[in-house]
């Protein structure tokens, strides 16, 4: 069976998820797709957990108690949100095989490093054995790909990394990982209704992005202060 993973390097979830993937059932054979985070933000109207002061805040130190917690190593690189571009077109030029995508994730997150200086660049395209990388990731084909793979994954209802997409099912988040393992050892299919039921359930408010007067807006007030 083929799952595709959606991850982006940008995201210290996709690298703690990246080394829980061999919990996943045996016959699973994973499927590498690098994408551009801020394009699914971009393509579903919605800020990034950095761009909102407080959620960043406990984002990072979530991060870090998960990272603990799974006994997984994590050290921040020296500043985040950083530009992944060259990294995830780094993984296309390596054609995506599951040890260099972990070597750049582990650089990242494990070694907290970032390519933005010349000498980090050189020692982690030496390592992926990709003395060419920069023309490799300048290609007009590593680039296209890249693009492909997040409009493709935009087009299967993808929202945020990481993602696992197992058939039509999408499993978002480092914590959705046995959720997607349980899932596939039920032979893709949910076998408790109350899953159908939930996924169905009819939408009674939703925020409403004309103004609104009078009694209405006092209720729309209402309904948004309610929803956290």
């Amino acid at each position: 069976m083929i799952v595709d993973w959606y991850f982006d390097f940008v995201s210290p979830f996709a690298y703690l998820q990246s080394e829980r993937l061999s919990s996943l059932p045996p016959r699973v054979a994973i499927r590498f797709r690098p994408v551009l985070f801020a394009g699914l933000l971009d393509a579903n109207g919605q800020k990034g957990p950095a761009e909102i002061t407080a959620k960043r805040n406990f984002t990072y130190r979530f991060v870090v108690w998960q990272a603990r917690k799974l006994g997984i190593p994590l050290k921040f690189p020296h500043e985040h949100p950083f530009n992944p571009l060259p990294l995830l077109r780094l993984a296309i030029a390596c054609d995506c095989a599951p040890d260099a995508v972990h070597r750049i994730f582990r650089f990242v997150w494990k070694d907290g490093r970032l390519p933005d200086l010349p000498i980090e660049w050189a020692e982690l395209t030496h390592d992926l054995a990709l003395p060419d990388a920069d023309a490799r990731i300048a290609s007009p084909e590593v680039k296209d790909e890249l693009r492909r793979n997040t409009d493709e994954a935009i087009a299967r209802g993808v929202f945020g990394v990481p993602t696992l997409a197992v058939g039509d099912e999408l499993f978002w988040g480092v914590d959705a990982t046995a959720m997607a393992a349980d899932y596939v050892l039920a032979g893709c299919r949910y076998d408790d209704p109350e899953y159908a039921r939930v996924s169905s359930l009819p939408v009674g408010a939703s925020r409403d992005a004309r103004p609104a007067k009078g009694a209405a807006a006092k209720r729309r007030t209402r309904i948004v202060g309610t929803a956290g």
